[in-house]
C-alpha cells in the first residue's frame, strides 16, 4: 500500500484559495484512482473529490462544484486539491485516499486502501 502525506492546510480568510497537495510513495501511484476526503470537528468524514486512474474523470461533491479542482501528476506521483473561494463550513481536516474503486463506489471511504494523515484547512469569516 502507498503511503500518503498531505500538505498544504492552513488557516486563510472567506474567498481565499488554498492547494493541497498528497504525496505518494511507491511505483503504483498511476494505477490508483484518487480522492480526497474532509472530517469537520463532530461530523461524519465526507467524499470531496476523485480522479480516477483509468480515465482521468473528476468527480466532486455538490458543495464544492465549480470552487474545487483536483489532479494529479503521475511523474511526481502527487494529487493536488485547489481549492478557491473558501467558505468556513469547507474548515475540516482533508485526507487523500487511493484506491480502486468502481464508479458507483467512489464516494465510499471504506472503499479506499491507503490513507494519509491529513492536512487542517481552517476558514475564518
Amino acid at each position: 500500500q502507498a503511503q500518503l502525506v498531505e500538505s498544504g492546510g492552513r488557516l486563510v480568510q472567506a474567498g481565499s484559495s488554498l492547494r493541497l497537495s498528497c504525496a505518494a510513495s511507491g511505483d503504483t501511484f498511476a494505477t490508483y484512482t484518487v480522492a480526497w476526503f474532509r472530517q469537520a470537528p463532530g461530523k461524519e468524514r465526507e467524499f470531496v473529490a476523485a480522479i480516477r486512474h483509468t480515465t482521468r474523470t473528476t468527480h466532486y461533491t455538490d458543495s464544492v462544484k465549480g470552487r474545487f479542482t483536483i489532479s494529479r501528476d503521475n511523474a511526481k506521483n502527487t494529487a493536488y486539491l485547489q481549492m478557491n473561494s473558501l467558505k468556513p463550513e469547507d474548515a475540516a481536516v482533508y485526507y487523500c485516499a487511493t484506491g480502486r474503486p468502481i464508479l458507483s463506489a467512489l464516494r465510499t471511504s471504506s472503499i479506499y486502501t491507503s490513507w494519509g494523515q491529513g492536512t487542517q484547512v481552517a476558514v475564518s469569516s
